[in-house]
């Protein structure tokens, strides 16, 4: 084997590596984001601060009452919208979203009482508003 294939090998391995970690971040759910089922998650959103993460014209096709809608997209530019100081309930169509939305909140405001909805926004059968 030349020294050309071994680099590639390397190469490779490392790109691999970066792309296991990279979607293995992307897909897990942090340590301190709660996912909760549609009725752990009605006995508390009243309580706290209830954000859709979706994009404004999924949430004007049909939202949980009383949700505020801050896009994933401008969430770091509108961060200071988000209280540090209660609990934060995200959702979105799937959960991929709000786990995104988890690990800003947590790194700007250092709030740990984040929960979503599990299975998102496709699965809730409660109150929606639509505009």
């Amino acid at each position: 084997m030349d020294v050309m294939n071994v680099i590639s090998y390397i190469l490779w391995g490392l790109l691999i590596g970066f792309l296991i970690v990279f979607l293995f971040r992307r897909l897990s759910t942090p340590k301190f984001l709660s996912p909760l089922t549609q009725d752990q998650f009605i006995q508390g959103y009243r309580k706290s601060q209830l954000i859709d993460v979706r994009e404004q014209r999924e949430y004007d096709g049909g939202h949980i009452l009383g949700a505020r809608n801050i896009p994933l997209s401008q969430l770091k530019q509108r961060l200071s919208e988000v209280r540090p100081d209660q609990d934060v309930y995200l959702y979105d169509h799937s959960g991929a979203r709000s786990r995104q939305a988890a690990r800003m909140i947590k790194k700007k405001t250092n709030n740990d009482r984040l929960f979503y909805l599990k299975g998102g926004f496709r699965k809730w059968t409660g109150k929606v508003k639509k505009k």
